[in-house]
């Protein structure tokens, strides 16, 4: 695998081992030709966040076992949809982001000015 990069142009950082997150679930938010939704914003996630990616169809609250998913809670890092990250800073609830862990694919749907607004 090619060394993936962050939205900074450095060494794509891990975003949470525990909860496992990433399209590949190695911990980082890379992705690839078949993550059709680009889960590549590394979120220190909110209840407000939460919140309204459940309203949108994407339940991230309620554990999935069967998919090794345990829900999520505020303050969990997770990477999420770069779409359903910029719907949610249009709504004014987005959740801080890890410009470290988020993949430079990210920048095909958000800003880097946009994403700096809201680093951890």
């Amino acid at each position: 695998m090619f060394p993936s990069f962050n939205v900074l142009g450095g060494e794509l950082q891990p975003c949470s081992l525990d909860p496992l997150t990433g399209w590949l679930r190695d911990g980082c938010c890379n992705t690839d030709r078949n993550d059709s939704g680009l889960h590549t914003v590394c979120c220190l996630v909110t209840e407000d966040f939460l919140e309204f990616a459940r309203q949108q169809g994407n339940d991230l609250i309620t554990p999935e076992p069967e998919f090794n998913f345990p829900g999520l809670k505020p303050g969990d890092r997770w990477c999420v949809c770069a779409q359903t990250w910029q719907d949610a800073a249009e709504a004014g609830v987005a959740c801080p982001i890890v410009l470290g862990a988020t993949h430079e694919e990210t920048l095909q749907i958000v800003s880097l000015e946009l994403l700096e607004q809201y680093a951890a």
